[in-house]
């Protein structure tokens, strides 16, 4: 796991930092031909977030992103985007390449790590599909399973830190 993506878990929430840690170390290790796995973006402020909306409405560029401030769940620090790191060198979003030459897409190969742990993955969306994109889906909290619905985590009180209180 590299520098980056340390520490960009380490700005996740503190409920799946973890198991972040985990999934990743899990793709690398299936991953064993030149990629690796990079988090790219985690938690992301509203102000960030509005920018990003912005793009393709208020600025030149194709749109990135439907969420507005408070509707995406990297604002809440349980989401992530991912690209494959060739060796060490190169990024890429390649959902097709398969650098370790197993007849299995190395990005599929995470997508499915990323599953059995309970990550929805944006290249599953119906629309506007967002193929770096994965989320938790639900958390366990105090009073029971909470479906990561950015409407739900928007209601949620928050700790000293601004993380959600679970």
């Amino acid at each position: 796991m590299d520098k980056v993506t340390l520490q960009r878990i380490e700005k996740l929430h503190p409920f799946v930092r973890e198991e972040v840690k985990t999934i990743i170390k899990e793709c690398d290790e299936a991953l064993t031909g030149r990629a690796k796995i990079r988090i790219t973006q985690g938690l992301r402020s509203f102000e960030e977030q509005e920018k990003l909306y912005a793009i393709g409405r208020l600025t030149t560029g194709k749109k990135v992103t439907n969420a507005k401030a408070g509707q995406s769940i990297h604002n809440y620090g349980l989401a992530v985007d991912i690209c494959l790191m060739i060796d060490g060198k190169t990024a890429s979003w390649d959902t097709a390449k398969d650098w370790d030459n197993d007849k299995v897409a190395d990005w599929y190969e995470c997508v499915k790590i990323f599953a059995k742990y309970g990550w929805d993955w944006g290249g599953n969306w119906k629309t506007f599909k967002d193929l770096p994109h994965f989320e938790k889906k639900n958390i366990q909290t105090k009073k029971g399973v909470v479906k990561t619905s950015w409407r739900t985590l928007s209601k949620m009180a928050r700790d000293k830190d601004g993380y959600l209180v679970i």
